[in-house]
């Protein structure tokens, strides 16, 4: 049985598991009544981190137009544009031990692509979630549910996976900010056009 995280919540994921290297790390989402016009197409990425929280080279930001870190540590598993059916809406695959020693913190984040043409944002997005699988076991480790805490935001940070004293911990954030993945780069310290 997975463990359940409330915002802010920190887990050991390779003290309890010893052995644990492989994850599939699973997002998913679905999308109020509305009319707009357009599918919601939400995305997921995830930002390679050194102490500095920030990226140390554009390669360490991986998403749909970068679908692999170089050191096969981060693998996207393809950008989905609708989020219809049930289960993960996208994933992203981690292997723990091709994580190169620079990188202290892997985020995990979800935008709303071309949101403000749209005109979408949180607040139209409900039962979001992200979970951490043994990739191997295929056992469902940690879930944490957003909640319904967003109104006007259009980029969410959900979760991280960072080091701790030669182990690998988890941290539910669950941290919104407007202006949609640009913002998240600017934050992350990429430089978008």
């Amino acid at each position: 049985m997975p463990i359940n995280l409330q915002k802010g919540q920190k887990v050991d994921l390779t003290k309890t598991n010893p052995g644990l290297s492989r994850l599939l790390i699973g997002l998913g989402w679905d999308t109020n009544k509305y009319d707009g016009g357009y599918d919601f197409d939400l995305d997921t990425a995830a930002f390679l981190l050194g102490d500095s929280g920030k990226v140390t080279r554009p390669e360490d930001f991986v998403f749909y137009g970068n679908l692999k870190h170089p050191s096969d540590a981060v693998i996207h598993q393809g950008d989905n544009l609708t989020g219809e059916g049930d289960g993960d809406d996208e994933q992203i695959l981690v292997d723990l031990a091709k994580v190169p020693a620079d990188i202290s913190k892997i985020d995990f984040t979800v935008t709303i692509y071309d949101y403000d043409v749209r005109r979408q944002n949180f607040g139209q997005v409900s039962n979001a979630y992200i979970r951490v699988v043994d990739a191997v076991s295929n056992q469902e480790l940690i879930r944490y549910d957003l909640g319904e805490d967003f109104s006007i935001e259009t980029a969410v940070v959900v979760g991280e996976l960072y080091r701790h004293g030669g182990e690998w911990k988890f941290n539910a954030i669950g941290s919104g900010f407007q202006g949609g993945l640009a913002a998240l780069c600017g934050n992350f310290g990429i430089e978008v056009a």
